[in-house]
């Protein structure tokens, strides 16, 4: 597992880097990246995940603006079907997996199991175990192939979620992106907790490594 840090302290005005300057340094080399796919055929898989609030979807914007939706898209997957609930539990993933030449960023993912629906209680036990020893098989396939896989955490602490919660619930223009489920899983904490840890334990291999980001500073 490998530990991206954030910006604990708060600095001055004077002291803070100019973030619109630094966020277009970083865009421009995101699209050399872009064009070092398209030319190199590269297939990169980037998957997003964290708890709600971490700030999964604004930095997925963030790295999208420059970036040519022919070649960098994003999937976000809402709730399966009846009939995908049927199929093997990585086959809706897999068709939208990146080509030669394509970057796909997972807005949530197959990690979904290993989440929201061991807490919430959407998978039975058994389900749940099988895919925690077949996710790094799944994985192993999927860099064997020639994909590049990463994989981030966003983290976030429990007063720094209720925070944004409550920024979301009382301003107009961002209450959209409250849910039910939301207002549900902010009242289960230690049960993610124990739900990441376990995860993690069984999903950080050498192959698709986690990468952990401190989200505390969004910028």
């Amino acid at each position: 597992m490998r530990f991206v840090m954030g910006k604990k302290d708060k600095v001055s005005k004077s002291k803070k880097y100019d973030y619109e300057e630094e966020l277009k340094r970083l865009q421009l080399e995101l699209v050399k990246v872009q064009e070092w796919v398209k030319a190199r055929k590269m297939k990169i898989c980037v998957i997003f995940e964290g708890r709600d609030t971490a700030g999964k979807g604004g930095t997925i914007k963030r790295i999208t603006e420059p970036l040519n939706p022919r070649i960098c898209r994003v999937v976000a997957l809402g709730t399966p079907t009846d009939r995908e609930r049927s199929q093997w539990y990585f086959q809706r993933y897999v068709t939208h997996l990146p080509a030669a030449g394509e970057i796909v960023l997972f807005d949530r993912s197959w990690y979904n199991r290993a989440g929201v629906e061991r807490v919430m209680g959407f998978c039975t036990d058994a389900e749940y175990h099988e895919y925690l020893r077949t996710a790094p098989l799944f994985e192993e396939m999927l860099t064997n192939s020639g994909i590049l896989l990463i994989k981030y955490w966003f983290s976030v602490s429990a007063e720094e979620q209720e925070k944004r919660f409550q920024d979301r619930m009382s301003d107009p223009m961002k209450r959209w992106k409250l849910s039910p489920m939301d207002i549900e899983t902010r009242m289960r904490w230690n049960e993610y907790s124990r739900a990441k840890d376990a995860m993690f334990e069984a999903t950080d291999t050498e192959h698709s490594p986690w990468w952990v980001v401190n989200s505390v500073d969004q910028k």
